[in-house]
């Protein structure tokens, strides 16, 4: 009768400890380069981007000092902000629905009530090509789930002042890759850069069915 020696069941241990540990840092490898590759290609076009607000409305835009490079808010000139339609930009797959930061306790019926911190209910948008949109501060959970294809003018959700807000708007980015740049609606730049002082223009929304 034969016995193996515990020195050839150590070494076999050992093996397949190794075995393992390579099988998972190839994983581990291959799982970073599924992610990072496609983030150092170039971006593609600048999508038609539209105004995240109804056909034909008017509304004021702008930034102020420590709001944010690039970062635009949305005022309406007419009517009530609380509960106005947020529309999708443009065509995209929705990555984010739900909370950034904490809601905080700011509604229609209690405006001045506590805040929140960071977005609030927002919604992330995927257009491709590197091109993103994100649309924060919504009044309540959005009307969109991660993963749902949205048509440009889709609404999103409701303009509210959950998160970090001093009054209810719309925080709108748009984003190439990993960074913020100036908004463009309807083939034109806003204007809206750097924030080292206030400013604000009024534009007219062509976020139209087709």
């Amino acid at each position: 009768m034969t016995t193996d020696h515990p020195r050839s069941h150590r070494r076999s241990r050992r093996r397949l400890l190794r075995l393992m540990l390579v099988v998972g840092a190839v994983g581990v490898l291959v799982a970073a380069a599924v992610f990072a590759v496609p983030q150092l290609l170039p971006a593609g076009p600048r999508p038609l981007f539209q105004m995240p607000v109804g056909c034909g409305e008017t509304w004021q835009i702008g930034t102020y000092p420590g709001h944010g490079e690039y970062d635009v808010d949305f005022f309406p000139l007419d009517g009530d902000p609380w509960g106005q339609p947020v529309l999708a930009s443009y065509a995209g797959t929705v990555t984010v629905a739900g909370i950034n930061g904490s809601l905080g306790g700011r509604t229609p019926d209690n405006p001045d009530g506590p805040r929140g911190r960071g977005g609030g209910y927002w919604v992330k948008i995927d257009h491709g090509g590197r091109w993103e949109t994100q649309y924060l501060h919504l009044l309540e959970p959005p009307l969109v789930e991660v993963g749902q294809r949205v048509a440009q003018g889709e609404q999103l959700g409701r303009i509210g002042s959950t998160g970090n807000s001093g009054a209810p708007h719309l925080h709108y980015e748009q984003r190439r890759g990993w960074e913020k740049v100036e908004t463009w609606f309807d083939g034109q730049p806003s204007g809206i850069t750097h924030d080292d002082a206030e400013y604000t223009v009024r534009l007219t929304s062509n976020n139209c069915p087709a």
